[in-house]
């Protein structure tokens, strides 16, 4: 069965090399880079494992650069192929290799020592380099208050070129290059005090400094610089005439705009939602929508405070919510999420709150048997907002440090290591915001203890529940569940 499907795949192989020349052979030139790829079917494409860029969460493939560059390959009616460089370095070394990636989608800064390594297209984002320094810290505000910090760039780097000229103007400047980190790892080493400054670009900065509450802004290093694709060194301008018509297209549609907005216009911030507000929020919105919580539990066999604790932690019991990466409802469902849910209409609460007890029930189901109640609760939150594969890549190097894959109080100590790069290179989904569904599963936890010490137990019948619930001054039972601790 193996060698039938080997076989088959070289013949693709062959029968796709055959077509190149069977379409170009006869014109007595060789095929242009665009032909090429056209003829292969495939548009293959070398980018970073980051938040702005390229990563997998509970949508599937996202980022940034991913879906500008998904929609170029949808323009050209190819299949999209995207491959994953360790760094900088081996990015620019892979482009254009034969069988490799043909393009480069990562966040590059057009910059002049990049241009005898890469072509560069137009310019489709403005970024600014931003000095990061850590609240509390005195704040630099020019490059001489750069002298006798410790300061970590990426390797390979624009920032890295930047601060090496800089550094010929102010030769006692000292900074190091790292090709083991990523954006992400430098400004949580800021956040944490392991170094002092860093240089990154402001959009990089501004999808992830709601995760790191030290970091700020010290000043602008220079002035603003593009971000543009790469193609290879050479002549054959086919390819990169077609991305530069793409990205014009683009940005008179409005479409590259809208994506810019959607990654860009606003922080996606998670956290806790003061009392006071939680409070006011129980009396004026969950009346609303109790019933249905009520009922979308009994039938899927769910205590119904902890799915309208979901409810309020995804959405905040508002039915027209949307976020950024096209999640919408109260429950925050995707289209493929709704879809397979059964879920029509994801703005209807009635029917985001019934998709959104069957899909936690489902993810609940697909967890190993090894988990045991209340654990098994715990990961299927956390699941429900990462995946199935990133928290299956916790568990494994949860195991890996000698702890307990099976227990929530050990996995939640590693899921935040699938944002740094050493860790997450380890993976096999690669990069995750890990530190998200910790909070989420904690804030949920919370606002389950608050639902369930002020509403009674479901128990029907009970004379004692319901006295509880009318009579003025009798104290609500508390959660019966022994929880383990967050």
């Amino acid at each position: 069965m193996f060698a039938q499907s080997a076989f088959r795949t070289r013949c693709a192989s062959w029968l796709s090399a055959i077509g190149v020349l069977l379409l170009f052979g006869g014109c007595g030139e060789d095929p242009s880079a665009l032909e090429r790829v056209q003829a292969e079917g495939v548009l293959r494409v070398i980018t970073r494992n980051s938040p702005a860029t390229y990563f997998q969460d509970r949508n599937g493939e996202t980022g940034f650069e991913y879906e500008l560059v998904k929609r170029f390959a949808d323009d050209l009616d190819l299949e999209l192929q995207i491959e994953t460089a360790d760094n900088l370095d081996e990015l620019f070394a892979s482009l254009g290799k034969p069988g490799g990636p043909v393009l480069a989608a990562a966040g590059l800064v057009a910059s002049d020592g990049r241009r005898q390594a890469a072509r560069f297209s137009l310019p489709y984002l403005e970024v600014t380099p931003q000095i990061i320094y850590r609240d509390g810290q005195q704040r630099p505000t020019r490059p001489q208050d750069l002298l006798g910090k410790r300061i970590l760039v990426l390797k390979g780097s624009s920032h890295a070129e930047q601060l090496a000229a800089l550094k010929v103007e102010l030769p006692e400047l000292d900074y190091e290059e790292s090709a083991a980190v990523e954006v992400v790892d430098l400004l949580r080493m800021v956040d944490e005090g392991q170094i002092d400054l860093t240089l990154v670009d402001s959009n990089e900065l501004a999808m992830n400094q709601v995760y790191f509450p030290n970091v700020r802004v010290a000043f602008d290093l220079g002035d603003a610089q593009n971000l543009a694709w790469a193609v290879a060194p050479g002549t054959d301008s086919s390819l990169l005439d077609a991305v530069n018509a793409f990205i014009e297209r683009a940005q008179e549609n409005g479409s590259l705009q809208r994506l810019k907005e959607r990654y860009y216009g606003h922080v996606d911030v998670l956290g806790y939602v003061g009392a006071y507000t939680f409070a006011k929020h129980l009396q004026q919105r969950l009346p609303r929508y109790e019933k249905h919580f009520r009922q979308a539990a009994q039938a899927q066999g769910l205590d119904w405070r902890l799915l309208a604790a979901m409810g309020y932690q995804e959405s905040l019991w508002q039915p027209g919510a949307t976020s950024k990466t096209g999640v919408r409802g109260l429950m925050m469902l995707t289209l493929g999420t709704a879809q397979a849910m059964g879920v029509s209409n994801r703005l209807d609460p009635k029917q985001s709150i019934e998709g959104g007890a069957k899909y936690i029930v489902h993810v609940k189901q697909q967890l190993p048997e090894s988990i045991e109640e209340p654990d098994r609760t715990w990961f299927a939150l956390a699941a429900y907002n990462i995946g199935g594969g990133h928290l299956e890549d916790a568990r494994k190097l949860t195991q890996a440090e000698g702890l307990n894959p099976d227990k929530w109080l050990d996995v939640q100590k590693i899921l935040p290591r699938l944002a740094q790069k050493q860790w997450f290179s380890k993976t096999r989904y690669g990069y995750a915001r890990g530190g998200e569904p910790v909070h989420f599963v904690r804030n949920i936890r919370r606002y389950y203890d608050i639902l369930t010490w002020v509403t009674q137990p479901q128990l029907e019948g009970s004379q004692v529940a319901a006295s509880n619930l009318h009579t003025p001054g009798v104290n609500k039972t508390p959660p019966q569940e022994e929880l383990p601790p967050l």
